[in-house]
């Protein structure tokens, strides 16, 4: 079999005209370097250089070899690049996966932007998806990241879940809602009502942190006509269906009629975390300690 150094040393002898400054560009002794071109006509059955008096010349054989041995360098090179950048985590590609209620908007989006732009060779796929479905799809190895809102109902071995930061909850009504003028309320003053999202027995977020904090202030919370767990919930508050309990970042992407009130009682922060496989690769953990500065 021809082996790369054979086809590297075979390259430096057509570039540089000989045999003894071949050698010397590449460290090795002359007898060496012939030994070695030697075996791989040997292979080839077929000589690939004239030996004469003044400097070997290339044979026909030797004229066609030459641009697909330099090809064969090149690619070999690539791939050898290629294989290290991806193990040392500085390329790849990446499937990020964000719950509706963790828009990408400041800290977050800066720090992704951040990243991506000082890693060009990194590529990544985004995705909306509830922070169940992530915790599955990173457990069957289907998902990278994902960016999710806490409390997770369900524990999956191999997975690491993160915090990275809370932020304060906030009371979102429509523009005419009664409570749109006040500068603050508290959660017991929300019992009549009418909340467009509540918990689901699969799924935990920020639907269930909120009747958390509704029970805590004595009452259950009353479902709207109209619920959603998606992002929609913010045209069915402007609708007046509903209010809401959401974390402040919902801000920067809510209609801008919305009106979201300070909630009075201590305990009504939501934390954002980052969840991954406790076996990810080099990349993976590149992006996690990026996102968690």
């Amino acid at each position: 079999m021809i082996s790369t150094r054979q086809l590297r040393y075979f390259v430096e002898i057509a570039e540089s005209g000989s045999f003894s400054a071949a050698a010397e560009r590449l460290f090795i002794a002359q007898s060496a370097l012939s030994r070695q071109i030697k075996e791989l006509e040997s292979h080839l059955d077929t000589l690939l250089f004239e030996r004469t008096a003044r400097q070997p010349r290339l044979t026909a054989a030797g004229q066609a070899f030459l641009p697909r041995a330099r090809t064969l360098l090149i690619d070999l090179d690539k791939a050898e690049r290629l294989a290290r950048e991806v193990g040392q985590g500085v390329r790849g590609n990446l499937r990020l996966n964000h719950s509706s209620t963790v828009p990408l908007t400041g800290h977050l989006l800066s720090r992704l932007s951040g990243y991506l732009k000082s890693h060009p060779e990194v590529a990544m796929e985004i995705a909306q998806q509830s922070s169940e479905a992530q915790l599955v799809e990173l457990a069957e190895d289907r998902l990278e990241i994902g960016l999710l809102r806490l409390p997770v109902l369900r524990q999956h071995e191999g997975l690491c879940v993160q915090p990275l930061f809370d932020e304060p909850l906030l009371l979102a009504v429509c523009e005419d809602h009664p409570l749109a003028r006040h500068s603050s309320v508290s959660v017991a003053q929300l019992r009549d009502e009418a909340f467009i999202s509540i918990p689901h027995h699969q799924r935990g977020g920020l639907s269930y942190l909120s009747a958390e904090l509704c029970m805590a202030a004595g009452f259950f919370p009353k479902a709207a006509r109209v619920v959603s767990r998606k992002t929609t919930q913010l045209q069915l508050i402007q609708a007046g269906f509903g209010v809401a309990l959401l974390p402040q970042c919902m801000q920067e992407i809510a209609p801008p009629s919305l009106r979201f009130i300070a909630l009075t009682d201590e305990g009504c922060r939501s934390t954002v975390a980052l969840a991954c496989r406790r076996d990810a690769g080099p990349l993976v953990r590149q992006v996690v300690e990026h996102m968690a500065t």
